[in-house]
């Protein structure tokens, strides 16, 4: 009985430190020693059983049977926890790892994808300045050559009048400066400018002629400018009106002697005079003739 029980318990003993001294210990691993502990068991009970071990091995069968099977020491649950929550948590790290990859991945590839964006945003903006800019300075370079060839235009116009004027002057029936001839354009086209040709070269035959009379000034300009003599200058229209290239070639015909006036000095609208003005017209001078709009006297 008592070499029965030796013999058990030291197969026992082995298995357990064999267990004990395992580093990695599982479940499966602790299940497979208890199942090589009961077959020794078996083996050694048909073994002293077949040696003639009738009662005592019974006894000695029944005795093991009944005592209480050796209870597992708290170090080895506490290990075998350790070892299985160590595994589940290593399967959790690597379940998360590759999710912290893959989020990672994302995250960089959303990142590379917003820079992108970003860059061709840039680019877009930076092309639109440009295109603006470009624009502006074609608009300015466009302003620019169109004030040059209005300049341009204007003096050639200056230089043409000026050629023109200095033409008439060497044949004109009275001296003048280009203040004269200024003034006689100015005050023939406030005086005239809805009048024909024939018109206007009247106004500028009065101007003259008084330029020739011992009566008046000697200049054109003095005539212009004498007091209460024309309404333009009084109201100052003389200084607002736009002279038309009409106009001018018909100051130039009355300055080179083309003389429509019978030796007029005085003209004026009936329809636009003062009474007392139409008064002293018709009792003080003589009625020449009537052109359009306007009558003539001396």
């Amino acid at each position: 009985m008592l070499t029965l029980c030796s013999f058990l318990q030291s197969i026992w003993q082995m298995i357990h430190m064999l267990t004990m001294k395992a580093v990695h210990v599982t479940k499966r691993m602790y299940r497979s020693s208890a199942v090589i502990m009961t077959g020794t068991f078996v083996v050694a009970v048909m073994v002293f059983t077949s040696a003639g071990l009738s009662g005592g091995g019974k006894n000695a069968l029944t005795a093991y049977a009944e005592t209480p099977a050796p209870e597992a020491e708290p170090g080895e649950e506490e290990e075998t926890e350790e070892i299985e929550l160590l595994t589940e948590a290593k399967v959790q790290f690597h379940l998360t790892d590759s999710e912290f990859i893959r989020d990672g991945q994302r995250l960089v590839g959303d990142t590379l994808a917003k820079s992108v964006s970003e860059q061709q945003d840039v680019k877009r903006e930076r092309k639109a300045v440009i295109e603006k800019t470009k624009e502006e300075i074609r608009l300015v370079e466009a302003e620019r050559a169109r004030i040059a060839a209005e300049e341009a235009a204007r003096k050639a116009e200056e230089e043409r009048i000026r050629k023109a004027a200095e033409a008439v002057r060497t044949s004109a029936v009275v001296s003048f400066s280009d203040k004269d001839y200024e003034v006689l354009k100015r005050i023939v086209q406030a005086e005239a400018g809805i009048c024909d040709k024939k018109g206007k070269v009247l106004v500028a035959n009065v101007i003259i002629n008084r330029v020739k009379s011992r009566k008046f000034p000697d200049t054109i300009t003095e005539v212009v400018y004498q007091r209460s003599q024309f309404s333009p200058v009084s109201n100052g229209s003389i200084n607002t009106c736009k002279v038309t290239q009409d106009t001018i070639d018909a100051v130039n015909l009355a300055l080179t002697g083309e003389d429509y006036s019978q030796g007029a000095l005085y003209f004026m609208n009936r329809g636009r005079s003062r009474s007392s003005s139409v008064g002293w017209f018709d009792g003080r001078l003589t009625f020449l003739f009537q052109h359009q709009g306007h009558e003539f006297f001396k």
